[in-house]
């Protein structure tokens, strides 16, 4: 999958349920049991950041053993020497806690999903000026939903606002009335060592809490 595929792929996967899943710090071993538990859960959209244990053999095997709508990538990609051993994984999510350019138009030319991260108006446009496919906002920590609520007025309607850092069940129904359009999950989803069925059960409130929120 690549280029537009991918893109459409991306759309369908947010249009069934726009949360992120962020397995920061998944060991190989552990990729399977989680990442089916996710999946079970109704999850569509996987990150594994690359400061993870062994990232691309995660990677990798999430991607050999996942359905092929769900959408498997990395996060804390750094590099563009990253991004070419992400896309040999067949893995189609690029995720960046920054949002430089060029790092944004070598994930596009690769065939990835570009999901930068950004946190002022300027990252924003920049961003989106080098082929950002939606904006990961973050850390979500410093941008309350006020500023959400501020960017979602300057930035084109269609461009996707995804909060990231601290989100919790609770925390996302203001983030999403200001106008977020999905969440990255962190460690209130997953932490190292957290079995698969806690994952799943964590999984599951996620879920319901979105779909309890208004459109």
């Amino acid at each position: 999958m690549n280029g537009q595929p991918c893109r459409s792929a991306f759309d369908r996967a947010m249009d069934q349920l726009p949360l992120v899943a962020i397995l920061r710090g998944l060991a190989p071993d552990e990729a399977l049991p989680v990442g089916r538990a996710l999946v079970e859960a109704g999850f569509r959209l996987i990150e594994v950041p690359l400061n993870s244990p062994q990232p691309f053999d995660s990677i990798a095997a999430l991607r050999r053993a996942l359905p092929a709508e769900v959408l498997v990538g990395a996060g804390t990609v750094l590099r563009q020497d990253d991004l070419e051993r992400l896309a040999a994984t067949g893995a189609e999510l690029a995720v960046s806690p920054h949002a430089p350019p060029a790092l944004v138009r070598a994930a596009k030319a690769l065939g990835l999903v570009a999901l930068p991260g950004v946190a002022t108006p300027t990252e924003a446009f920049a961003a989106l000026d080098a082929g950002a496919d939606a904006l990961k906002l973050f850390p979500a920590e410093a941008l309350p939903p006020t500023v959400v609520k501020a960017l979602r007025a300057v930035l084109p309607g269609s461009v996707r606002l995804l909060p990231v850092g601290g989100i919790t069940p609770e925390a996302m129904a203001g983030y999403r009335a200001a106008g977020a359009a999905g969440f990255g999950l962190g460690s209130a989803l997953y932490a190292p060592g957290r079995s698969a069925a806690d994952v799943a059960a964590r999984a599951r409130d996620f879920v319901r809490a979105w779909q309890a929120l208004p459109s």
